[in-house]
């Protein structure tokens, strides 16, 4: 699929659950968004979102329908990072310099 090689990776995957709801939780606020609001729009309790962003055990359909309230997905990445892409993340020598 070539339309995955257009796609900038900024930030590092997110390795386990703690790191997802940390990144939620991050994107929620970032939106002015509110747990409350988050669970009202996708049908549960304001207590599965706290879960969700403490990186507690919540169900799959709950971890897709909180991202797609924010507008957001998946993306199944590898961790390492490659090579040539390395100045992607930390940026190129001679501008460091």
């Amino acid at each position: 699929m070539s339309y995955m090689k257009d796609i900038q990776v900024r930030q590092l995957p997110s390795l386990n659950a703690q790191d997802l709801g940390r990144a939620f939780r991050a994107e929620r606020k970032a939106q002015g968004k509110s747990q409350a609001g988050i669970a009202a729009q996708i049908g549960t309790k304001r207590q599965t979102i706290v879960a969700l962003e403490a990186g507690r055990n919540v169900g799959l359909y709950t971890v897709f329908a909180a991202l797609a309230a924010l507008g957001k997905g998946l993306l199944i990445a590898d961790p390492r990072a490659e090579l040539d892409r390395l100045d992607e993340y930390f940026g190129d020598e001679d501008e460091r310099a």
